[in-house]
């Protein structure tokens, strides 16, 4: 009884914590996959993801999850700047590839999706995470602060309107 006392506010703030993970990636999984198709029009662009549209579903998988293994260096390099005294840089890096990985991993899972969902283990997997995700969601909207966030953006857009 004690122990689960202890816990309970720990998974809260876990919970708390993946929610606004999720809610960030939310935020710009659409804008940044817009970009990135806008950028796929290019002639070049556009017969590379042709190219990757047409790939099997273990290529696919490769090819999905090749720019979250790229990341890791530009990571390390933020570390490293954030060691030496470069905070702000080392943020800003860290920012910049988040934003970059994000709307890259946007685009790559847009044109992979069908191959990967074809993976039984796949579709399992990410049928389960989205019913989690989802749960998760709905659990931070109904919440007293997001509920509270949401008026206040309203009210907020409303004073800009009549602003202008």
């Amino acid at each position: 009884m004690f122990i689960k006392a202890l816990i309970a506010p720990l998974r809260w703030l876990v919970r708390l914590l993946l929610a606004l993970a999720i809610l960030f990636e939310e935020w710009g999984w659409a804008p940044l996959l817009r970009a990135m198709a806008a950028l796929g029009r290019l002639p070049l662009l556009r017969q590379i993801e042709a190219g990757i549209t047409r790939l099997r579903p273990y290529p696919a998988l490769l090819v999905f999850l090749l720019p979250s293994l790229l990341l890791i260096p530009v990571k390390l390099v933020a570390l490293w700047l954030i060691g030496r005294g470069e905070a702000l840089l080392g943020l800003a890096v860290i920012v910049v590839a988040k934003l970059l990985g994000t709307a890259v991993l946007a685009r790559l899972f847009h044109l992979t999706e069908p191959a990967l969902q074809s993976l039984p283990w796949f579709a399992r997997l990410y049928a389960r995470w989205a019913a989690w995700k989802e749960g998760l969601l709905l659990w931070v909207r109904a919440s007293p602060v997001w509920r509270w966030a949401r008026a206040f953006k309203r009210r907020l857009r409303r004073a800009w309107r009549l602003g202008h």
